[in-house]
Parts: C-alpha cells; sequence; structure tokens
C-alpha cells in the first residue's frame, strides 16, 4: 500500500480530503477527523476515552463506538452537522440537506463526517482509518490478542463486522492497520516526504514497528523481521518483549527493589532522578533493542529512524543507550540519525487518514 509524498498537492483528486479515523491504544482510543488536504487534525473533532487492557468486548465496542459518534456528530470545523440549534441560535441543515438547501441523492453522495461537507467538496464516503495494536487481523478485522498480556478477553472479536452497525451512519468501510504503521504513514508524510526506506518503531506497552519503502509498508520481505514486527525478534534465545515493554520492565523493578512502579513514565522519572535501578534497568533494555535492531535497519538500509509511544517523553535517558545498542553491533550505524516524536497519537491519526483515503 502506498501512500502520498506530502500533503495537499499529492493527493489524488478521487481521494477523499477529511477522512474519519480511530487511533486504539493500550489505555486509549481517539477518534478524529483529519483534513489531508493541510495534513493536520481538523479543528473540533479530537474524541479520547480511556481503555483498560482487562476491558471486556462489549465495553470495548461501546467505548470505540463512542469516541467514533461524536466525531461523526461534529463537522470538521466543529460544526455540528445533524440539524442541531447553533450557537447563534440559528439551526444547521438535517442529515442530507446541502447547504443550498438542495439535498444529496442519497447518502453515499455526501460526506460520512454529517449532512454536508464540512471541509471542501470531497470528504470520505463511509470509509474509516482505523489504528491499532497487534497482533491482529487486519484485513478481516479480528483481534488477536492471544498470550500477549493485553487485551486477552479480546481475542477472536470480530471488530469490524460488530463495530459497523454501532456507527451512525453507518460506514460502507472500516480500513484496519497496525498502530505503528499508522505511526510511520503520518511521520512520513508530515516529516520526512523525501525518506526512501523509513523505519519507525513505537516504545510503550509493547514495542511496535513499521518499515516503509518509498511510503510502501513492508512486511513479507527478506529485508524486515517476520511481518515486519520487531516484537517477534528474541534477546538470548527469549522474545524481545520479555526484556523491552512496561510489563518487563517494571516487574524487573519491582523485583530487585521490592517496590511497585506504575508504568513507564514513573520509570524513567525514577530514572532521571537518580535512581541507579530504574537508569540500569532501562539502559539494559534499550541496549538490547538497539543490538536487536541493529542487523534490520542494516538489511532494510534504512535512512530514516523515528520512535515513538509513551516512553520517548524520556529521549534524553534512553537515546544514548539505544545508539550505543546499535553501534555495538553495527558501528557503521552510528551515524544514523535517530529522532523521537512527542506527538505520536497525532501522527497515527494521520497516517490512518492517508491510508484509508487511498483505500477509499
Amino acid at each position: 500500500m502506498t501512500v502520498p509524498e506530502g500533503p495537499g498537492p499529492h493527493r489524488r483528486a478521487d481521494e477523499p480530503s477529511v477522512v474519519p479515523v480511530l487511533e486504539v491504544g493500550g489505555s486509549h482510543v481517539t477518534a478524529a477527523a483529519v483534513d489531508l488536504d493541510r495534513a493536520r487534525i481538523a479543528d473540533g473533532t479530537r474524541r479520547r476515552l480511556p481503555l483498560t487492557p482487562g476491558i471486556g468486548p462489549e465495553d470495548f465496542l461501546a467505548t470505540l463506538a463512542e469516541a467514533a459518534n461524536g466525531v461523526l456528530a461534529v463537522g470538521a470545523l466543529g460544526a455540528r452537522t445533524d440539524g442541531g440549534a447553533r450557537m447563534d441560535g440559528g439551526t444547521y441543515p438535517p442529515r442530507g440537506a446541502r447547504p443550498d438547501r438542495g439535498t444529496y441523492p442519497d447518502r453515499g453522495a455526501h460526506s460520512a463526517l454529517g449532512g454536508y461537507p464540512a471541509v471542501g467538496a470531497h470528504a470520505a464516503l463511509g470509509t474509516w482509518g482505523i489504528a491499532v495494536p497487534g497482533p491482529f487481523d487486519y484485513a478481516r478485522g479480528i483481534a488477536r490478542y492471544h498470550g500477549v498480556g493485553k487485551f486477552a478477553s479480546l481475542d477472536g472479536l470480530a471488530v469490524g463486522d460488530l463495530l459497523t452497525p454501532r456507527l451512525n451512519p453507518r460506514p460502507t468501510r472500516l480500513r484496519f492497520l497496525n498502530d505503528a504503521s499508522a505511526f510511520a504513514l503520518g511521520v512520513r508524510l508530515t516529516a520526512h516526504p523525501g525518506s526512501r526506506r523509513l523505519v519507525a518503531i513505537t516504545l510503550g506497552t509493547g514495542v511496535g514497528s513499521a518499515f516503509l519503502d518509498r511510503g510502501t509498508i513492508v512486511e513479507d520481505d527478506p529485508r524486515v523481521p517476520p511481518e515486519g514486527r520487531v516484537d517477534l525478534l528474541t534477546v538470548d534465545g527469549r522474545p524481545l518483549e520479555d526484556t523491552v515493554s512496561t510489563r518487563a520492565m517494571t516487574a524487573q523493578y519491582t523485583d530487585r527493589t521490592g517496590r511497585p512502579v506504575d508504568g513507564l513514565r514513573e520509570l524513567t522519572a525514577r530514572a532521571a532522578a537518580d535512581d541507579a535501578t530504574a537508569r540500569d534497568i532501562i539502559t539494559s533494555a534499550l541496549h538490547a533493542l538497539g543490538g536487536a535492531l541493529a542487523p534490520w535497519l542494516t538489511a532494510f538500509e534504512a535512512d530514516t529512524v523515528v520512535f515513538g509511544g509513551s516512553i520517548t517523553a524520556a529521549w534524553p535517558l534512553i537515546g544514548p543507550p539505544l545508539t550505543a545498542g546499535l553501534s555495538h553491533h553495527t558501528p557503521s550505524l552510528a551515524r544514523l540519525t535517530l529522532s523521537a516524536r512527542a506527538d505520536g497519537e497525532d501522527q497515527a491519526l494521520l497516517g490512518a487518514a492517508a491510508f484509508a483515503a487511498r483505500s477509499a
């Protein structure tokens, strides 16, 4: 799947300019409308709701639908499009009515964001882009969370089939993609449009990854790990996420100190405050990650490597051991520039929209 090399002019004439999207994380779901002409989240459309790792199927679907329907009830400029009252005392046209008082011939002929196109005349015709963490059957929209320490009760859930009828208006298509792939597509769209081979790594609950060759997601290729998934790699014969993940790093800290720690944010804060144990755990884990990534970055001939996820807020702490791990394995990688993005959610939303627009 190839996405345009930049916002605005690179979008094909038959692609929607405004696309509704969902981004599912380990602790939240965010819905928004993305204006691809401007490569930005449309004003007033972002809706973020909490999720818990142990959430059940019904609550999961209800939360996604609530977030999504909150976007569908709001035009891309923040105006309601369901015939409701405006703040100036007037009313917005009812669904199906055009601003010129004409009507659309059918639901598919107007914006999925409401009764009339809120930005431009070419908004999404019922296609959603949905970024979700793996393992997930993206083509069929089915969760595969078995033995991964998150969303266990959702394993086997047909998210696509069960979410579609809960959205109003009902979309014609849901396009799922990996959250790290969405992040990579967004970063390339907004910050690295000229990148030939971009690798994105997300660090949070687990390790996510995406490999882009000229904007194409690469998953089945000898230059990348199986399925393009870094989390399938091993360190000293054990799964990578037994070393580099929220679960592994916080458990190791508790084992060594007898003190609980609430996630990576607190662990990195303790390391920054000169907690030697926390710093040692983070340094060892990120050095190991660098060693695991090195042969694949070399094989892929990456020219751009971008990190996202909650732990990137502590980039001054994690960047040096990560770079050291890379260069220890492959000295030439010391010349490779690594960067971190603190706006990972925005980038994933933009990438999901670009993916859905090209697939619409």
